[in-house]
């Protein structure tokens, strides 16, 4: 859902119930594995974990106003998304994680560019997104945009 909530706590008030446990536990799994430097915080409507503009100045090249995104966390209609940066920007990472993703998970994942779409929330493979989270640095990650970016 893209939301219009001005805190991550009032977009989660606005998730239905029934989605709640997940949502809250995947998020746990976010920040207990988000890299040192990155920030939460609202960022196109969804919970966002991007570099600050005190790190990254220049921002995202689309706005600059906005920091530069890494990963986001969406509750959706029908599952719940996150958005990550890296798996777009680099194939070795979306090789690796689709992958490892059949060893948690008996099915391909539901995949867009960046999306990783979760429709039974009860096959959430969060040992893995934890790793995911963990798989990039801020530093690494401030590289890997620039370099895609020059493209």
């Amino acid at each position: 859902m893209r939301s219009n909530a001005l805190s991550v706590e009032e977009y989660i008030s606005q998730i239905p119930e029934e989605k709640q446990e997940e949502f809250q536990l995947l998020r746990s799994v976010i920040r207990d594995n988000l890299p040192n430097g990155f920030i939460e915080e609202m960022n196109c409507g969804m919970i966002g974990y991007v570099v600050p503009h005190s790190i990254y100045p220049n921002g995202y090249h689309c706005d600059p106003k906005l920091p530069l995104p890494f990963m986001n966390l969406a509750a959706q209609k029908n599952f719940i998304a996150l958005y990550h940066m890296g798996i777009y920007a680099s194939p070795e990472l979306l090789k690796w994680f689709t992958n490892e993703f059949q060893k948690y998970i008996k099915l391909k994942p539901d995949m867009g560019k960046s999306c990783i779409r979760f429709k039974n929330t009860k096959q959430i493979p969060y040992i893995l997104i934890g790793e995911l989270t963990k798989k990039i640095q801020i530093n690494e990650w401030i590289n890997m945009y620039e370099l895609n970016l020059k493209r």
